[in-house]
């Protein structure tokens, strides 16, 4: 019961397990995959804008995947990240895009604005 209510409160715990193993594995990682990777990592966090737990929990969990199969394979990091570490990080998080934080303002402009221009013109929207 009083797990229920926690989560409730505070999120999924499985789902912050799952994210602390994926950060745990990216510590793991040798020089400079770790760096580049808990660097994303961050700016994934600030970049990304998704609300969906299950969504960022797949995302850092495919992230290290990635970081951890490109160590092994000894790829170099600016043959995944290329010349632009930013666009990489946001095309990364674009694959993940399903509920963001911004949708729910988005809908609330859009209502904003079709309400002032329905009251401007006599209640009906132009």
């Amino acid at each position: 019961m009083a797990a229920k209510w926690i989560e409730a409160l505070t999120g999924s715990l499985e789902q912050k397990k799952q994210y602390k193993q994926a950060v745990a594995r990216i510590e793991a990682l040798p020089t400079p995959y770790r760096e580049t990777a808990k660097a994303l990592n961050r700016y994934l966090m600030y970049y990304g804008g998704v609300t969906d737990g299950d969504t960022i929990v797949t995302m850092f969990l495919d992230h290290a995947d990635l970081w951890e199969r490109a160590a092994v394979d000894e790829t170099p990091v600016r043959d995944i990240v290329a010349d632009d570490p930013v666009e990489f990080a946001e095309s990364f998080a674009r694959a993940y895009a399903g509920a963001q934080w911004i949708d729910k303002e988005r809908a609330r402009l859009t209502a904003a604005i079709d309400a002032a221009v329905g009251d401007a013109s006599g209640g009906e929207p132009s």
